[in-house]
């Protein structure tokens, strides 16, 4: 599978752009008696003292929640929440407020309070930076998603998963199945006149069971989403989560202890990219690099990874969950090449960390919300494929563990190291796939397993749309993938 980052002509681009600003002015705005030249004066306020940056960042954010358990749909959420962030920044340091006022006063409150992050008066008259519209992208539809199903929809579309599941397999003892749906609405405008909008659809269809077999209880999970509305979630598409979830858990009623010591390990596509996202992904953020705590920190153009490794972060994919038509600071988003052949490239960056490093933003700089500032942070990381076939891949394992999907797992960034639980895996001897396990944990260094992987599939697949990353107590939606992976000498810690 080729990825290639979604091309517009300029025109439709730019009124794509200017009609998600119209609609951000008129919700985040014009109700609250403001308009740009409120933005420009506080801005202008701000820039009273040096400062190198700064910025407002308005939101509104519409979410709503719907889950089942025990065969009736149990909770259903609705919220709402909107504000404003304001940030100056000084060298290193950064200054930031935020309000779940709008208004005029606490604009330019928020204004005051941030500026005195530098204590250099600028002497003179302020030159307010003309208007400028950012260039963004049009990679998903500008709806409310919550709108696209009514209520009663939404509580039968859990209920015929329920029956579904049970009716797949007389074992299924138990199913929980979770619906949500956000409309993101963000307003960005920069001290360099920039002003930027977009419009963010989130959807997610989560399938969760439990089977049962002579009083052992195992589980099984999957699901998927994105950017678009909830007729996405057919009889068809809903089916394959069902059919995911019951297999997964099914699996797993028949696994085995999992064997210990190091081994061959080969990585399933698609959702075992969390391992690439944790391992490596986050090593290779410009904030971590800028500050020497990562281990890839000064080794652009050295090689870091086997030949025919090729990472790339993308946020430039088609209704994605990770993909931005924007980054949080207004720029668009961008198809970045980090890992090349096995070179190192380039780290992802948001404006403060690209400033210091002499480098230019790469559509990266993300935040969980207006009370939250931003940070560098990933998108759609993964791993080009190969000329691999997958089964010629497992058949290439003497002895070694087949991990086809992942639960949770850790990271330490400057050493690399890595944690991670398997939660559907399979022992395999002379090429042959013997049985599935149970308790598998592997264990390893990111930038060592790069060095390690000796084969690459031609299957490279995206998680079907269910990341989230956390990252300094703040989280965002992401998306994650990679081809079947063949990785030498990780040690696997196990039962048996």
């Amino acid at each position: 599978m080729t990825l290639r980052p979604t091309t517009a002509l300029a025109a439709p681009r730019r009124a794509a752009t200017s009609e998600r600003i119209d609609v951000a002015r008129a919700l985040l705005l014009t109700p609250f008696g403001l308009d740009e030249g409120h933005l420009a004066r506080a801005l202008a306020e701000i820039r009273s003292h040096r400062v190198d940056d700064a910025d407002l960042y308005f939101q509104y954010t519409r979410s709503e929640g719907w889950s089942l358990e025990e065969g009736i749909v149990k909770t259903g959420s609705f919220s709402i929440d909107q504000g404003v962030g304001v940030r100056a920044v000084s060298g290193e340091r950064t200054a930031f407020a935020y309000s779940d006022d709008i208004s005029a006063a606490s604009l330019l409150d928020a204004a005051r309070t941030v500026r005195s992050i530098s204590s250099q008066a600028q002497a003179g008259r302020l030159r307010v930076a003309s208007k400028k519209i950012a260039a963004g992208r049009s990679l998903y539809p500008g709806l409310d998603p919550i709108a696209s199903l009514d209520s009663s929809a939404k509580v039968a579309l859990l209920e015929k998963i329920e029956r579904r599941a049970r009716a797949k397999d007389r074992r299924v003892v138990q199913v929980m199945a979770g619906l949500a749906s956000e409309y993101d609405v963000v307003l960005v405008a920069r001290a360099d006149g920039t002003l930027a909008a977009d419009l963010r659809p989130l959807v997610r269809l989560s399938v969760t069971v439990i089977v049962e077999r002579h009083g052992r209880r195992e589980m099984g999970t999957a699901g998927g989403g994105g950017r678009f509305d909830l007729a996405r979630f057919d009889d068809a598409q809903m089916d394959r989560y069902v059919d995911e979830a019951v297999h997964a858990a099914l699996v797993n009623l028949r696994s085995r202890a999992a064997p210990a010591g190091e081994m061959t390990v080969v990585l399933g596509p698609g959702w075992p990219g969390i391992l690439l996202h944790e391992a490596i992904g986050h090593g290779l953020e410009g904030d971590f690099n800028r500050k020497g705590a990562s281990a890839f920190s000064g080794r652009i153009g050295q090689r870091v990874a086997a030949k025919g490794v090729t990472v790339l972060d993308d946020g430039t994919i088609a209704e994605r969950r990770g993909s931005l038509n924007i980054d949080d600071e207004g720029h668009a988003s961008q198809r970045n090449v980090l890992i090349e052949d096995g070179i190192l490239r380039a780290y992802i960056q948001d404006s403060l960390n690209a400033r210091l490093m002499g480098c230019a933003p790469t559509g990266n700089g993300r935040r969980e919300s207006y009370a939250h500032i931003p940070m560098p942070r990933m998108t759609n990381t993964y791993m080009l494929g190969g000329d691999k076939e997958p089964a010629e891949i497992i058949a290439s394992i003497k002895k070694g563990l087949y991990a086809r999907n992942f639960g949770g797992g850790q990271v330490d960034i400057t050493s690399g190291k890595f944690v991670f639980s398997a939660s559907q895996a399979y022992w395999v001897e002379n090429g042959k796939i013997q049985y599935p396990v149970k308790g598998a944990t592997i264990i390893g260094s990111g930038p060592e397993a790069l060095k390690k992987v000796t084969l690459i599939g031609n299957d490279m697949r995206l998680d079907s749309g269910v990341g989230t990353c956390g990252k300094a107590g703040q989280s965002v939606p992401v998306g994650v993938g990679q081809p079947t992976l063949r990785i030498e000498g990780l040690t696997v810690g196990g039962t048996a």
